[in-house]
């Protein structure tokens, strides 16, 4: 969409994603220490989402629980009645957010472009809620694992430093090492072959993102974290017309602002605990103890 193109990321977005950083480090910076993943990753990624989406009426914790539980709604492949249940209500609750917000979202949002484009409220609701799928737990899984990767490789760190490399080679290759989305189900349109393998119409198979970021075929030494590797055959945003359409936000986001303004304004960043990767289908940091100096 328009309001996700590079150009709105560097006249519209980019200010506003500096400014929500700056707003959280401040907030942070006099603690000394925090859970980089709860207490900076998430809030930034809801923020940076509010503002995309123009849903400024969703509180920022809401906004992360809500992706959640739809995300857990569209991966309930056992038909768990409770995580149906808490999908359909959040879902419920967007639809709400939006009607409250339709009138009045600010201009250049998703919410305000797609209604200008003359779309009906259903398509709006629909596009605006694929977004939220993958406007959150993404972004925020990237913040955090970018800084695990420099803080737990400060050789790479350094290449930045010494103009060797640059912030975006960080975000590229801790996504393409993790994933963010790991994996995703398809379901066969008509019978078809593939590495000797008959497959029939009707059947679900899953795609390897994670699995094709790390194919040594492609990667010397894939499970390595390495800033001069070339990365443009990984998948993390997907290809073709599936590509990621908030690609350049999320880079944007996470490159331009959220890992280098936090490594800039936390002296002496530093992990102080076990850091804690959860999930293969939504792969990601939960927990990332540190401290800096105050």
């Amino acid at each position: 969409v328009i309001a996700h193109s590079p150009r709105a990321e560097r006249d519209h977005l980019s200010p506003r994603f500096a400014e929500i950083v700056s707003a959280h480090l401040q907030r942070l910076r006099p603690l000394g220490q925090a859970d980089l993943v709860q207490d900076y990753a998430l809030p930034v990624a809801a923020d940076a989402l509010r503002v995309m989406t123009g849903l400024t009426n969703i509180a920022t914790l809401e906004m992360d629980r809500i992706s959640q539980e739809m995300i857990d709604g569209c991966a309930n492949y056992t038909g768990d009645p409770l995580i149906s249940a808490k999908a359909h209500a959040a879902s419920a609750r967007v639809d709400q957010a939006i009607d409250d917000q339709i009138d009045t979202a600010p201009e250049r949002s998703v919410i305000s472009v797609l209604g200008q484009a003359g779309l009906s409220r259903a398509q709006i609701t629909g596009n605006v809620k694929v977004i939220i799928g993958g406007g959150q737990n993404e972004p925020r899984d990237a913040i955090a694992g970018t800084l695990w990767a420099l803080l737990t490789h400060p050789e790479q760190h350094q290449r930045i430093l010494d103009g060797e490399a640059t912030w975006d080679q960080a975000f590229d290759e801790y996504v393409r090492l993790v994933a963010p989305i790991g994996m995703v189900p398809r379901r066969v349109a008509k019978p078809a072959q593939a590495c000797g393998i008959d497959f029939e119409a009707g059947e679900t198979v899953f795609l390897l993102f994670s699995s094709a970021c790390r194919d040594a075929a492609y990667f010397d030494h894939p499970d390595t974290y390495d800033l001069t590797r070339d990365t443009t055959a990984a998948i993390p945003f997907g290809a073709g017309p599936h590509f990621c359409a908030g690609a350049a936000a999320s880079r944007a986001l996470v490159a331009h602002h959220a890992v280098p303004q936090a490594l800039a304004a936390l002296p002496n960043l530093r992990i102080t605990g076990t850091p804690v990767f959860k999930g293969w289908a939504f792969r990601g940091l939960t927990q990332l103890p540190v401290s800096w100096d105050t």
